[in-house]
């Protein structure tokens, strides 16, 4: 596992993600011949990765790995099937993940999450059943190459293509962290009048479809009959739910349209509730690849001015496919925010952070960035390679 950055040296915990024209089988069976005591988190990743040496993105089986070295922490992870519960299967999860970080009961510095898309709402609070609304998770979806149900996750024992994993981990270095988006509400604004889960049938009490159709200023085609995939489209265009509030500025946590139906209703990829303010977001294609860099240096900045051992940055796939001709803007940015240190960007279909409020949400669309610092005896490495 040498090209992926690990060397004979055993890592503490690796993370590993691909693009879904990889299969977790083959890649479960090759990281447990090459590591034996590694804590391994795996998951798809929307065509590929991005690390410092670039996107792997274009040939949809890009696949990196961004590994810790850190006797002085602890780290843990498992797997669990997502079954009738995905709230029980991630609690489940995060005390194995406990229990194998040695660390039974204990609050982990921070959560690091791989879910199914479609009930991370429910993982989120199964985690929190175990260890509390005050821990820090952060996450993004496992995705595939065209939103065709092709998501896959594993560890070093097992893999699944519809599971939770969940990593405890307990560095012994500092971190960094930020969790936002590059999007900016509008003045069109609306209450819920009618949703259930992530389907929404009524804004303002007329169908949500005309009403969003009408705030898009007819950019986005509308089914007569039947339901229409309206993802692609809509990814400029999501609709924000207010946060926080920070120096007056208000934060979003967004929701990505995805299927327009003919009777008016909108399903989005997170949980949308009756009752709930919404905002019509706009992003632009400029905001999409200037971003990332940006929330890497907010991340950094939490460091204090130390020195940078390694990231983490969860990038949404939906935001990535709007802006592939010019992906590989997006790592350049980010390496030069962290001065060069190694980091892996995953391209999720959901991305799970916490935000300025103190707790850990779903959203869409969003960028998250993770930054350890350094210190003896911590230290991580990143890389990427494209299949043959």
């Amino acid at each position: 596992m040498a090209d992926l950055g690990v060397d004979d040296v055993q890592p503490d915990f690796v993370t590993v993600h691909y693009g879904s024209t990889r299969t977790a089988e083959d890649i479960c069976r090759f990281v447990s011949a090459k590591l034996s005591s590694a804590a391994v988190h795996g998951g798809s990743s929307c065509r590929g990765v991005m690390t410092g040496q670039g996107a792997a993105t274009s040939t949809g089986g890009g696949i990196g790995a961004f590994a810790i070295w850190d006797k002085k922490g602890s780290f843990g992870t498992a797997l669990v099937p997502l079954g009738h519960s995905p709230r029980a299967a991630a609690a489940r999860a995060a005390r194995e993940a406990l229990d194998r970080a040695g660390r039974p009961g204990e609050v982990p510095d921070l959560i690091w999450l791989t879910s199914a898309p479609g009930n991370e709402e429910q993982a989120l609070d199964g985690i929190r059943d175990v260890i509390g609304h005050s821990a820090l998770i952060i996450g993004g979806s496992s995705a595939d190459n065209k939103v065709s149900g092709g998501w896959s996750q594993f560890t070093r024992d097992t893999c699944a293509t519809d599971s939770v994993v969940v990593s405890v981990l307990f560095p012994s270095v500092p971190f960094g962290y930020a969790f936002e988006n590059g999007y900016a509400p509008t003045d069109r604004r609306g209450t819920i009048t009618e949703a259930s889960g992530r389907s929404v049938r009524q804004i303002d009490g007329r169908p949500a479809a005309q009403v969003y159709a009408e705030w898009t200023c007819g950019r986005i085609d509308m089914p007569d009959t039947g339901r229409r995939s309206i993802l692609a489209p809509a990814t400029l265009f999501p609709l924000g739910r207010l946060s926080h509030h920070l120096d007056g500025i208000p934060f979003h946590l967004l929701a990505h349209p995805a299927v327009a139906h003919a009777d008016g209703t909108l399903d989005f990829f997170a949980d949308l509730k009756t009752g709930q303010d919404i905002w019509l977001m706009e992003g632009t294609e400029e905001s999409l690849v200037s971003r990332a860099a940006r929330i890497a240096s907010l991340s950094r900045e939490q460091l204090a001015g130390g020195d940078i051992g390694g990231a983490l940055m969860i990038y949404c796939g939906g935001c990535m496919l709007a802006i592939e001709h010019r992906i590989g803007e997006v790592p350049q940015g980010v390496s030069r925010a962290l001065d060069g240190a190694p980091f892996l960007g995953v391209f999720s279909f959901g991305e799970q952070g916490e935000t300025l409020n103190g707790c850990s949400e779903h959203g869409n669309l969003m960028i998250s960035c993770i930054t350890f610092g350094t210190g003896a005896p911590f230290t991580a490495a990143t890389a990427h390679r494209k299949p043959t």
